[in-house]
């Protein structure tokens, strides 16, 4: 039937509309006026035609409401695609044009030391048997590479200068494993043979640091509001001045705590603002810690790049990354400094918030890297949260409960284990995906590669924001439309061990959290025949 002839002469307001996209409008053949009319006119009971067609009308009016939510619906949806692809489109670009914007800069930053030789420092090496040439072309290549290199010496280019260097002493990582009969450079070797893949060799693969250089500062932190805590950090400066010589940091609290003691401590040094905090990494050659895992935190939380080697003592409660013990302090740091000592990597994550109005993904906040956990939960709103998580371009799931956490491996003893997560050995690479009460019998956690990136989306049809925080603090609002992008980043936290990060990891879990404890059966019983 032509739409022309279900209008009645004269009356233009029941014209139909235009097709829209290939479709025409449902409410453009009934107007929902004239519906609206009809069934609210009253119907006579002795009329069972009129009766029927009232029916009639309200089915349609039904079929009418349903055909358009499932419109509003295709159309958001379609405008979340085009979202999407815009998005991937302007990343792809923008990867185009930093890589060229990085070959011209290059370009000219040969040129610019080639007129210019003098006037730039240059980073030289001091290994045995190299050439001045090949060390700076070595030091600059690692240095782009990782952001600092632990055998660079800064110094000024210009020849017979006087100016003071910037030293930091130098290291070597390397696997090592035990037992006197074992070889000590083993790395995994995978052999296909006759089409059987095998792994032919496998070492324990702990890691070990041996100075090459002697430390020469050192970063103390300490958990503050704590006399016992700063009885310590005052004994064990006093210690370090005295037999190490070494140059000694403090946050500047615990500066003005020391000078207010004693008139001793001028000698120790400290920062003034954010922008020497950056340059931290620079100068310090050890870090130790004076309180719990969250005095850990804090020290990781201070570097935003490369983080020195930290010696964490127990002076908290559970002490999960917290293996040594301050009344032996003198002979640990003893052994610390003369090395070799084993360490354990502990990964963490970058976490960037990428918000609606962002015109692609790179327009995104300051970075935030987490050494426990990223949290994602409902704040103080009563309704559920609706998450929708991607795997790098995989749709994992849509969370409906009270939050998700995404984990490092040295978090699964924090909050994940609480929310039902598995505890992880921390020198595992991954990433743990685990949900807060989730509004289902079957949403197990999950552990994935450290390679992938997650993104966490708060899709528009959500009845209320999401809130972020970032090892506990730092909490951010995520309205409808942002998203929190999460990916391992490549600045790990060094931590020593007292014995080896295996050693280290199961005993903290035996002493922190009694695993697996109970009584022993009874040896006398019934016994099998």
């Amino acid at each position: 039937m032509a739409p022309n002839k279900l209008n009645p002469p004269g009356n233009e307001n029941m014209s139909c509309s235009q097709p829209e996209n290939g479709f025409i409008s449902s409410f453009s053949l009934f107007p929902e006026k004239a519906v609206q009319d009809l069934l609210q006119s009253p119907v006579q009971g002795s009329d069972d035609h009129l009766v029927e067609f009232s029916e009639a009308l309200r089915t349609v009016a039904k079929a009418l409401r349903r055909a358009a939510e499932g419109k509003a619906s295709a159309q958001a949806e379609a405008a979340e695609w085009k979202r999407k692809f815009e998005l991937e489109r302007m990343r792809n670009l923008h990867i185009e044009d930093k890589e060229n914007s990085c070959l011209e800069q290059q370009a000219d930053l040969d040129v610019l030391k080639a007129n210019n030789p003098a006037k730039h420092p240059t980073l030289h090496n001091e290994a045995n048997g190299q050439s001045e040439n090949e060390a700076n072309g070595q030091s600059e290549k690692c240095c782009s590479r990782n952001g600092i290199c632990s055998h660079g010496v800064l110094r000024d280019g210009k020849p017979n200068s006087d100016s003071k260097m910037i030293r930091k002493a130098s290291f070597k990582l390397s696997w090592f494993s035990k037992g006197e009969q074992s070889d000590q450079h083993k790395h995994d070797i995978v052999s296909f043979e006759r089409g059987n893949i095998t792994t032919a060799e496998r070492s324990s693969k702990q890691i070990s640091l041996k100075w090459e250089s002697c430390p020469q500062t050192v970063l103390i932190l300490s958990k503050p509001n704590s006399v016992s805590v700063q009885i310590l950090c005052a004994e064990m400066i006093r210690w370090l001045r005295q037999q190490t010589k070494l140059h000694v940091y403090v946050e500047p609290r615990v500066r003005v705590e020391l000078l207010t003691e004693s008139s001793y401590f001028n000698f120790v040094e400290t920062w003034n603002d954010d922008k020497e905090i950056l340059m931290l990494h620079t100068k310090v050659d050890l870090v130790i810690t004076l309180g719990g895992d969250g005095t850990v935190l804090w020290a990781a939380s201070m570097f935003k790049g490369p983080v020195p080697p930290i010696v964490p003592f127990s002076l908290g409660s559970l002490g999960f990354m917290t293996p040594f013990y301050s009344e032996n302090y003198k002979e640990c740091l003893e052994s610390i400094l003369k090395g070799p000592i084993s360490i354990t990597l502990r990964h963490r994550l970058i976490c960037h918030v990428v918000r609606d109005a962002a015109k692609s993904e790179f327009e995104t906040e300051e970075p935030i890297l987490v050494l426990n956990e990223v949290t994602i939960d409902r704040g103080i709103s009563s309704f559920l949260t609706n998450l929708e998580c991607y795997c790098d371009s995989s749709f994992v799931t849509c969370v409906q409960g009270d939050g998700l956490i995404l984990s490092t491996t040295s978090g699964s003893t924090a909050y994940s284990l609480a929310a039902g997560g598995s505890m992880v050995h921390p020198q595992v690479p991954g990433i743990l995906f685990t949900p807060i009460c989730p509004h289902s019998l079957s949403f197990r956690p999950l552990i994935l590669p450290e390679h992938v990136t997650l993104r966490v989306q708060i899709p528009f049809n959500s009845r209320s924001p999401a809130w972020a925080s970032f090892d506990g603090k730092d909490r951010k609002q995520l309205a409808p439309g942002d998203a929190l992008v999460c990916s391992m980043a490549p600045w790990p936290v060094p931590t020593a061990c007292l014995v080896d990060s295996t050693n280290d990891f199961l005993r903290s879990i035996h002493e922190g959290l009694h695993w697996n404890l109970r009584k022993t059966q009874s040896f006398d019983g019934p016994r099998e025949s």
